[in-house]
């Protein structure tokens, strides 16, 4: 199955954090790498007064089924230092799986397709650079991404992540 992750760092050295991140995320064969998106930089989106972001949307391909793959993503995050201290407060590293193939959840622990990637350029930006025919909720990212302010979100030309090994 198709696996879209979207990864953001807003504290420490953001762009090792992702990288990082990255490699960690597929450092077994559970999950195989098929794409990363350019670096962003943006604007924190709710939450408290914060510094931008620096954000990615990767593809993978996994057999996974998403409680293991959400399991996975918690787990990177810990290891990266990640602190749940308040909702969409500063932190080390966000891992959100956005969607999963077709699938649909509706958990207290897993919502599928993620419940508000529609409405974040954050996350469409990124996912249709590597993407573009991508649909999501039905309908296709970048009519989603029509829809959506993008002057806060920034390409980073000079960051660029490298594929995980």
């Amino acid at each position: 199955m198709k696996i879209v992750l979207a990864l953001g760092s807003n504290l420490g050295d953001r762009f090792d954090t992702l990288q990082g991140a990255l490699d960690s995320l597929f450092d077994s064969s559970e999950l195989e790498f098929v794409a990363v998106s350019p670096v962003y930089e943006t604007d924190p989106v709710g939450g408290p007064e914060q510094g931008p972001y620096l954000n990615v949307v990767v593809i993978a391909s996994s057999t996974l089924e998403p409680r293991a793959l959400l399991e996975r993503a918690l787990n990177v995050e810990n290891v990266f230092g990640r602190v749940r201290a308040e909702r969409w407060g500063p932190r080390t590293l966000d891992v959100d799986l956005i969607a999963v193939g077709d699938l649909t959840s509706d958990t207290p622990e897993l919502t599928l397709p993620h419940p508000r990637a529609h409405e974040r350029a954050f996350v469409l930006v990124p996912w249709a650079q590597i993407d573009p025919d991508a649909v999501l909720g039905g309908r296709g990212i970048t009519e989603l991404l029509a829809d959506l302010d993008q002057t806060s979100v920034r390409l980073r030309p000079d960051l660029t992540l490298q594929r995980p090994e």
